[in-house]
């Protein structure tokens, strides 16, 4: 029998793409950014669902594989779009910390890629990402973002739901091409 956990990530799973298309892009960001804008800030919040598989290392450390997808929203002028649909993938383990990768996609289908790290996967861990390129208007994006863990729950079945909030970074886009790696930190 499934647990009321399972359900409820379950249920909040299949509403992300529901969230995804009644928020929609607003008027004042259906452009996209300023083809000739410099650094932008900008602030919001995700919420993720997904798997998790645990691999005891013996004793109290273990490492775990996450794949997560869900909607990421962003406020302030200087916001690339209003929302996304972001899918992660991350390794941590509970001595080296998070390491991972995430694609953020717009209404349009343009994405932005980002390199992740971070103390771990616990509500109050603070994960740090890099912007590493993208595509369409997104091509060349640089610079950097953070976030917190508000909560992260597992249920039984290896799913796993969590909140992050306190986003906040900036961002810079390129002329040509893909920012050179590590080129541009704000």
């Amino acid at each position: 029998m499934r647990s009321k956990l399972a359900i409820l990530i379950q249920g909040a799973a299949l509403g992300v793409p529901l969230l995804l298309a009644a928020c929609g892009p607003s008027p004042e960001t259906s452009g996209g950014p300023p083809a000739a804008a410099g650094w932008r800030e900008f602030e919001g919040s995700w919420n993720g669902a997904g798997s998790r598989r645990v691999l005891s290392l013996g004793g109290n450390r273990h490492a775990a594989l996450l794949n997560l997808t869900g909607t990421l929203l962003l406020v302030g002028p200087g916001r690339p779009s209003a929302g996304f649909r972001c899918d992660a993938i991350a390794l941590n383990d509970t001595v080296t910390g998070l390491v991972g990768r995430a694609v953020w996609t717009d209404e349009r289908g343009d994405q932005v890629f980002s390199e992740l790290s971070g103390q771990g996967v616990a509500a109050g861990q603070k994960v740090t990402g890099m912007f590493i390129g993208g595509t369409g208007r997104y091509v060349g994006a640089a610079g950097t973002y953070e976030f917190t863990w508000q909560y992260v729950l597992e249920a039984e079945d290896g799913t796993v739901q969590g909140r992050a909030v306190g986003l906040k970074g900036r961002f810079l886009l390129g002329q040509t091409g893909e920012a050179p790696r590590g080129a541009v930190k704000p």
